[in-house]
């Protein structure tokens, strides 16, 4: 704290004369008002080119015409201004705009609120306790929902022509709907594009998946623009692989190898997983598809009677989970498993917790697409070594991208 700051703060506090911590606040309130109130004036002498009093220097026609009472919110609560008016009635201060009633920035802190997933209700409570004002729950609701344009704005905006992955997932919900509660999906998608620049490229509220919703979502993203997709990484729910074929036929499909393990564990008794899983990294680490091949038979002569089910779904997935054994190490990294979508999901559990129910698939969709917003703020880097693994998609993908 500089000389200067360090003088100013000793006169507020004998200029105070706080005795306690609320004397502080009226004080700052008061301050602020005064502030405020020499801001309306020095923009008025600015408007009309003199100051009040100084008619010597007075060069125009207009003048002031006196005072209108104006009451607004501020982050202080609730303060009255005297607000210049000019005869010509051309001035429009700057601090405190006409029409503009609110200068507390209340209406953004909601909206913060609201995206890290506090209720209407917290949110009333919070903002009263802070700067005493007086926000309902359905004010709240009002405020928030001027997300919904843009959320659907951003929904419907151009994407690129190509995306070297894709990766897709589904997030579930109970949402109200016709008077009823069903359990519906948040269908995300998340690109990586040309750049090494990941982007999240829709969320789309539906029922429970199906291949159907998922061949709709595929073709909102070409209707956007998106032609082609290298690589789709997907955690192998329902409706991926017929959906992705009818879109895109010339994509690879690659099934979540982290997701294939869960999966297989469903199977086998715990006693027997620590076995187990050690063989399998045989499979999923094998250098080439010929030799994890290999190794699923050697799993199959030893795990296969005490249990084929285990087995079975991957020899009956082997389509979708062996590409990415034609890629190099850097490709693979990347492609063979959805954690990066997982991780967007744990942004989203984060926010929706404290909700055991949504109103609508708007109020859904309003929460996702804030903690979205704050999600992709973070992603400014590319990924590492991307000028290598694009040189390798263009051998890979020839004329594709």
């Amino acid at each position: 704290m500089n000389t200067l700051r360090k003088q100013l703060v000793k006169e507020i506090i004998s200029d105070g004369e706080f005795i306690k911590s609320g004397d502080i606040s009226s004080y700052l309130r008061d301050m602020f008002k005064d502030i405020l109130q020499e801001m309306l004036e020095q923009e008025m002498a600015l408007e009309l080119g003199y100051e009040k009093g100084d008619s010597h220097n007075k060069n125009t026609t207009n003048r002031r015409n006196g005072y209108s009472k104006k009451t607004v919110k501020s982050q202080f609560g609730d303060l009255q201004l005297d607000v210049p008016r000019d005869r010509d009635n051309d001035f429009n201060p700057v601090v405190v705009p006409k029409n503009i009633r609110d200068i507390s920035g209340i209406e953004e802190k909601i909206i913060s609120l609201y995206a890290r997933g506090m209720s209407t209700r917290d949110i009333h409570d919070q903002i009263l306790d802070l700067y005493g004002i007086e926000i309902s729950a359905d004010q709240v609701s009002n405020i928030t929902n001027v997300i919904i344009q843009r959320a659907k704005e951003w929904q419907n905006r151009p994407l690129e022509q190509v995306y070297p992955f894709v990766f897709m997932d589904a997030i579930h919900y109970k949402v109200r709907d016709d008077g009823k509660i069903k359990n519906k999906a948040a269908y995300v998608v998340l690109g990586v594009n040309k750049d090494g620049f990941k982007d999240i490229l829709g969320i789309w509220i539906g029922e429970n998946e199906t291949s159907k919703f998922w061949y709709s979502v595929l073709t909102d993203l070409k209707n956007r623009g998106v032609k082609d997709v290298l690589i789709f990484s997907v955690d192998g729910l329902n409706g991926f692989k017929e959906a992705i074929a009818a879109s895109y036929p010339n994509s690879i499909i690659q099934k979540c190898i982290i997701h294939q393990i869960k999966n297989t564990f469903k199977y086998v008794s715990y006693k027997d997983s620590k076995a187990l899983i050690s063989d399998f990294k045989s499979v999923y680490k094998a250098v080439n598809e010929q030799e994890a091949s290999s190794a699923l038979d050697k799993i199959d002569e030893k795990w296969g009677k005490q249990y084929p089910s285990a087995i079975k779904i991957w020899r009956n997935n082997w389509d979708v989970i062996a590409p990415f054994f034609s890629f190099p190490e850097e490709i693979r990294t990347i492609m063979y498993t959805t954690n990066i979508i997982e991780e967007l999901n744990r942004q989203f559990r984060k926010v929706t917790k404290t909700k055991s129910t949504f109103p609508s698939d708007d109020s859904l969709l309003k929460i996702l697409f804030l903690a979205s917003e704050n999600v992709m703020k973070k992603w400014t880097m590319r990924y590492r070594n991307w000028d290598s693994i694009y040189n390798q998609l263009s051998i890979f993908f020839d004329n594709r991208i």
